[in-house]
């Protein structure tokens, strides 16, 4: 198992958004998820992470070079995959 770290957006709920969060990760494209509080997008964020970079290395595909070794600043989301 490899561990991945990049930076995440969590966005406040908006009205164009069904007042729900979002958030995304911008290294990853397409990797964005909703919920109903902080924690609950964080978790699907992360879910939609780790199937794209699991796609990305069953296809032989290069990963981005923004997915950084573990490190742990606030903002930054946790891949193991």
């Amino acid at each position: 198992m490899k561990i991945y770290q990049m930076d995440y957006i969590l966005h406040e709920p908006a009205e164009d958004h069904g007042w729900m969060y979002r958030a995304e990760a911008p290294a990853l494209q397409g990797c964005v998820a909703w919920g109903d509080t902080p924690e609950e997008t964080l978790e699907s964020l992360l879910a939609v992470a780790q199937a794209i970079i699991q796609v990305c290395r069953e296809e032989g595909q290069a990963l981005p070079p923004e997915l950084s070794p573990l490190r742990s600043p606030e903002g930054t989301l946790t891949v193991a995959v």
